[in-house]
């Protein structure tokens, strides 16, 4: 293989590709990166196994051929050579590729491509076109709360649930749900589910254009894999195999009391609380209290750590008295105990100016809303505090 290419678009294809290189594995040419020259263009892919990313990058190809070669390495070398061309000349008997740069001269020990897991390919199977603002908003709201242990994998996932042109993305840890619908660019003929790795979305977010641009995924008919076709980037995932829970049923259907808070204001309040939750926990307590007034009142956030202080804040909030059939449920004030973590991670990614705070005791599930924007709903697990 012997070819010619601008250092700055070898550099940021090695950026794109680099995240799916193994970190630790029982297969060291995982760790490295596949070179090869396709239709007149340098082809770079990396896979760990569970995603692969493959990306091409304009070239003057001489001589075709194939290689691999250690992607720390080839990527430290790479972005530390001027931004001036590549001469890249792969020699595939010796395994040894040569690069010439301005005046420096480098050479590198590659391994043999033949060992190299084969990238996925996938030619067939259900085509969903989604817009890429769309999918970068759905996955921003959900995938920070999937799991990241492993002792439940299915959790680990995000539900994606398709039918028509509408399709839902859930992810759930066992303490906290979210769930956000958005629309396709195109309805699908028939309905269909499954569950996408979080650490696959996040990659793909991390790839996905800014602005209204097209994007196609293709999903196996086996629902083992999932593709995604970006503007010279293809992103191959494995699927998650297993039930996710039924998570229509952890989500409250009524509710005792009701704040609308704005959520700067709420969001300032909970990471103040939250220096002190540190060291208690990452407890925060929460009171609404009621006004004088109908719908007026505050809430009341709070932390203490015994041996380190206490925070106490209070923001202006909407009490609403009529929530339910039954106004009489309502009490005076209502407390409830939430990780500050949950609460500011949802509160990061709410674009409205004001959210919905749902509670109906202090043991029971709340859940938030953003005020005007009703595809988005995020069940928080309460926490268990003394006095």
């Amino acid at each position: 293989m012997k070819l010619s290419l601008l250092q700055e678009n070898l550099n940021e294809g090695l950026s794109i590709v680099s995240r799916a290189v193994a970190t630790r594995t029982t297969l060291p040419i995982t760790q490295h990166v596949l070179v090869s020259t396709d239709q007149n263009r340098l082809k770079l892919s990396a896979t760990n196994l569970e995603i692969a990313i493959s990306t091409w990058i304009g070239a003057e190809i001489e001589e075709e051929g194939t290689i691999t070669l250690p992607a720390r390495l080839f990527s430290e070398l790479v972005g530390t050579l001027p931004q001036e061309t590549i001469e890249l000349d792969c020699d595939e008997e010796s395994q040894e590729s040569s690069f010439t740069c301005g005046r420096i001269k480098s050479k590198i020990k590659g391994g043999d491509y033949k060992e190299y897991p084969p990238i996925p390919t996938i030619e067939e199977g259900m085509v969903i076109n989604i817009s890429s603002n769309a999918l970068k908003t759905a996955i921003n709201h959900v995938v920070f709360a999937a799991a990241t242990e492993e002792s439940r994998p299915v959790l680990t996932g995000v539900k994606i649930e398709i039918s028509n042109d509408s399709v839902t993305f859930a992810a759930a840890d066992g303490f906290r749900l979210a769930v956000y619908t958005t629309k396709l660019n195109t309805p699908v003929d028939q309905d269909a589910d499954f569950i996408i790795p979080a650490k696959s979305l996040v990659e793909i977010n991390r790839l996905l254009p800014i602005g209204d641009q097209q994007i196609q995924f293709t999903v196996t008919t086996s629902k083992n894999q999932a593709l995604f076709r970006l503007d010279n980037i293809e992103i191959v995932s494995q699927l998650v195999q297993g039930s996710f829970p039924d998570y229509k049923q952890l989500i409250p259907e009524n509710y005792t009391n009701s704040a609308i808070l704005k959520v700067d204001d709420f969001n300032k309040a909970i990471r103040t609380a939250s220096i002190f939750a540190r060291d208690g926990r990452g407890i925060v307590r929460l009171v609404l209290n009621k006004g004088d007034q109908p719908n007026t009142g505050s809430v009341t956030v709070a932390s203490r750590a015994e041996e380190v202080g206490e925070n106490t804040g209070i923001i202006d909030a909407e009490i609403v008295e009529d929530v339910t059939q039954n106004p009489s449920l309502i009490e005076e004030e209502a407390k409830i105990a939430f990780n500050s973590k949950y609460i500011s991670d949802v509160l990061s990614v709410i674009q409205t100016e004001t959210v919905s705070l749902q509670i109906s005791s202090a043991s029971s599930p709340g859940v938030l809303k953003p005020v005007g924007q009703d595809n988005y709903t995020h069940v928080v697990m309460p926490m268990f505090v003394q006095g």
